[in-house]
């Protein structure tokens, strides 16, 4: 059972049946908060509320709620008012439909919380509604009130618990216009297979093998200064960590980067996905090259095309040969013939 305070106790509505529960947090901040200060003295600094009108502070009981109207007059609101709303879901998670779960779209997601049962009466509704949440394999879409406000829910399974997961209302998600880039962009299927390249090797991932390292640098930093240390300074980037120019040799670069850290063969080989031919080794010497093989190609018979091929082929060894950073290509090539 879990030791956690309940933030609302009600009751889920289930057609006619009624399951009394109590909503607890599914989830805790573990960020680091921090205080403001006076940098000369160290001083907290904190925040008064002032009265307009008397012009003096005034304590938390003092204060109410009030909703000012568009002429700016404040008109206000007492906890009374908002308790005797005219709606069911006041204390009560009311059911309106079952979906199946991909219908809910993840933008509309918020809070997450667990559902206690409320009671030994309340264990059997509440086994019975979540047993027929795993069989359905659907999920519950509800209607209550929290914090002064009607709210949209989903009820699901989580292990033996009914979990309930705060929904924003549709017309609160706003549509993606203008964040998609605007111009033409044309993806060629080699970018493609070395980005599905680097998503194989990347892989899956544990979440419970993930932490918060800006979390635990930042409880560092307070240790130091806490024991009158020097705090550990941030190592310095990596060369050559510029402006990427080439998406192509930045994907191979990830692919490679991404094998050597697990461990595994470094070298970006032939993908069994991009479509290939006797003089696709030469297409990785570069855009021009390329596409002037394939001019020659079309203009030309077989014959030219292949005393082409060979010069090129000469030509490129030898600058392999002069210019250390384009060995690279030149291993590439080698790897493919003997892997075919």
């Amino acid at each position: 059972m879990l030791h956690v305070r309940s933030i609302w106790n009600g009751a889920i509505s289930f057609g006619l049946v009624s399951i009394p529960i109590k909503l607890v947090n599914a989830t805790e901040n573990h960020s680091i908060s921090f205080r403001q200060i006076h940098t000369e003295d160290g001083g907290r600094i904190r925040y008064r509320k002032f009265c307009e009108l008397e012009d003096r502070e005034v304590s938390s009981q003092e204060i109410g709620k009030g909703y000012e109207d568009a002429d700016g007059t404040i008109i206000p609101i007492t906890d009374e008012d908002l308790a005797g709303l005219p709606i069911p879901t006041a204390k009560t998670i009311e059911i309106v439909a079952f979906v199946p779960e991909d219908r809910i779209d993840p933008l509309q997601m918020d809070a997450a919380y667990y559902l206690q049962a409320g009671g030994a009466p309340a264990a059997k509704p509440y086994t019975l509604l979540r047993e027929a949440l795993k069989r359905s394999k659907k999920v519950a879409i509800t209607k209550y009130a929290l914090r002064g406000r009607e709210r949209l829910g989903m009820l699901r399974v989580v292990g033996d618990a009914i979990a309930m997961h705060g929904l924003l209302w549709p017309d609160e998600v706003r549509a993606p216009e203008g964040v998609a880039p605007d111009t033409d962009v044309t993806v060629r299927d080699k970018e493609l297979d070395l980005a599905d390249a680097l998503m194989d090797t990347l892989g899956e991932v544990d979440l419970e093998d993930l932490h918060d390292e800006y979390r635990e640098a930042v409880e560092e930093v307070v240790a130091a200064k806490a024991s009158g240390e020097t705090p550990p300074e941030a190592s310095a980037p990596e060369a050559g960590g510029g402006k990427v120019l080439d998406l192509m040799a930045a994907l191979e670069n990830s692919v490679r980067a991404a094998r050597e850290s697990r461990g595994e063969d470094a070298e970006v080989k032939q993908l069994p996905q991009r479509k290939t031919s006797r003089s696709s080794p030469k297409d990785t010497g570069g855009k021009k090259s390329t596409s002037t093989a394939k001019k020659k190609t079309t203009s030309s018979p077989r014959k030219s095309t292949s005393k082409t091929s060979k010069t090129s082929q000469t030509e490129k060894k030898a600058t392999a040969k002069k210019t250390p950073a384009k060995k690279s290509p030149a291993k590439k090539t080698a790897s493919r013939k003997r892997s075919a």
